[in-house]
């Protein structure tokens, strides 16, 4: 096994339109439930994001720059079809076309996440949004209208972004649930309905343009026991089972774990599957399993109460990590649990894996003058890369890339502007949007360095 990495490696970035775009009444895009939610003390709007809708040759001028050959975008299904569910939005789409061809003008690969949380506002309002299947079908008919219109330019596609939060409570607030009491069959059917789409879209894919590859995508969190009790080792390995496998046992065999399965009959769960479903699931063959990677975490069986849903465990014990470091935003330092799924994921599916996000989340100011100094993002991309070249090279994973999270500065997902990810700096706040500049950190720099030379200088 040579440790030297392929030559059709993938380096680049990855980010979502509510974070980057903006324009939110432009050119007839309709509203999401993203653009309507207000700032608060310390998180911004989305009205103006970063501008990347202005500003997008810029962006992917800086990405070209870094030696990135992929860019892991999304499209906004508000932005194609204002309402979710009526007609198309011929200026929308032109605006991906433009993007899309940028792209590939600079040698950078585009890849598509289709649902990255904005649920059209319409929809949210009249069907409470994927609760119903009717929204369901409204997504599988814009997902293959998108896939139809950008087949021979985007080789590289995801359905939802990070779709194991749809089975846990985060659901009611990435699936356009706008009203009811956030219930545990609620949870589960919107879960079903989710991955219903995604089946549906994967049967389109393979079937329609076999060339292009289609993936599942976890947010993944390994969950380690506080220590050897039975009950905590047995409780982590429940949360794997429920938030990892389930999922990842649907996107390549078909079907959900058969834990999970046996945990809704035995509960008597009432979330919608209907005869037909089994044959829907049963089409989906992920070409690989992409994840984003920021941390791992730890579970203490004893502060969960008795009779709690393995979904909502986290809920009740999601503790700090003693042998590692932390970030500012207390999230755990973690490179070898990187390795770690890496390898477990390879091992059990045997379909590439992707690691498509991966960060570091640092308060920064610049003071309009000189380079910030992100030394702390270096060591963290740094280990985080070693150690998936080790799952690589030592434990023989087969992995197509490795993508950064936000590495052009943009709003985190709870719109906090100061949580900055990127290498690149955006000049503006929260509250104050000043002038937008880009201004490249130390970081940028060195992954010049890294992403130039094929992983080869770190």
């Amino acid at each position: 096994m040579t440790d030297k990495m392929p030559d059709t490696f993938f380096w680049g970035n990855s980010s979502s339109s509510m974070q980057t775009e903006g324009a939110v009444h432009l050119d007839g895009k309709g509203r999401s439930v993203y653009d309507v939610r207000p700032a608060g003390p310390d998180t911004s709007d989305w009205q103006v994001a970063i501008d990347a809708y202005h500003r997008y040759e810029e962006d992917l001028d800086l990405m070209q720059a870094m030696h990135m050959n992929m860019y892991r975008l999304q499209i906004s299904w508000s932005r194609v079809i204002p309402d979710g569910d009526g007609e198309f939005n011929q200026a929308g789409i032109a605006y991906y076309d433009r993007v899309i061809d940028a792209c590939l003008a600079r040698g950078i690969t585009p890849m598509v996440c289709l649902y990255h949380f904005d649920m059209p506002l319409a929809l949210a309002k009249q069907y409470n949004g994927f609760i119903s299947r009717h929204t369901v079908d409204a997504f599988v008919r814009f997902g293959q209208a998108m896939i139809e219109r950008f087949h021979d330019r985007v080789k590289y596609w995801l359905v939802f972004n990070e779709h194991n939060l749809y089975f846990t409570d985060e659901v009611f607030n990435i699936s356009g649930y706008l009203k009811g009491a956030k219930t545990l069959p609620e949870m589960y059917q919107i879960f079903h309905h989710t991955m219903l789409a995604h089946a549906r879209l994967d049967a389109y894919v393979h079937q329609t343009y076999p060339d292009l590859k289609i993936g599942g995508m976890l947010a993944y969190t390994p969950i380690y026991p506080q220590d050897a009790d039975p009950k905590t080792i047995f409780a982590a390995r429940q949360l794997d089972e429920f938030l990892n496998n389930n999922l990842n046992s649907a996107y390549v065999n078909g079907h959900y774990s058969p834990e999970v399965w046996r945990y809704i009959k035995r509960s008597g769960l009432d979330f919608d599957w209907q005869p037909e479903d089994a044959a829907v699931l049963s089409q989906q063959h992920a070409d690989f399993i992409a994840f984003s990677y920021y941390r791992s975490a730890v579970v203490d069986a004893t502060k969960i109460p008795d009779g709690t849903p393995v979904n909502r465990y986290l809920a009740y014990s999601f503790e700090d990590n003693p042998f590692v470091g932390q970030t500012e935003w207390g999230w755990a330092i973690d490179p070898l649990g990187l390795r770690n799924v890496i390898t477990k994921l390879y091992d059990q599916y045997q379909v590439p894996v992707f690691p498509v996000e991966n960060g570091i989340g640092i308060h920064e100011t610049w003071d309009g003058e000189h380079q910030i100094d992100d030394t702390a993002r270096i060591d963290y991309h740094r280990a985080h890369i070693q150690a998936m070249q080790a799952a690589m090279f030592e434990d023989g994973a087969e992995v197509l890339g490795y993508l950064g999270w936000g590495l052009i500065d943009i709003p985190s997902s709870h719109a906090d502007m100061e949580k900055r990810y990127g290498a690149v700096y955006v000049n503006r706040g929260n509250h104050d949007l000043r002038d937008l500049r880009r201004v490249p950190k130390k970081s940028f720099y060195w992954f010049q360095q890294v992403f130039g030379s094929n992983g080869e200088d770190l």
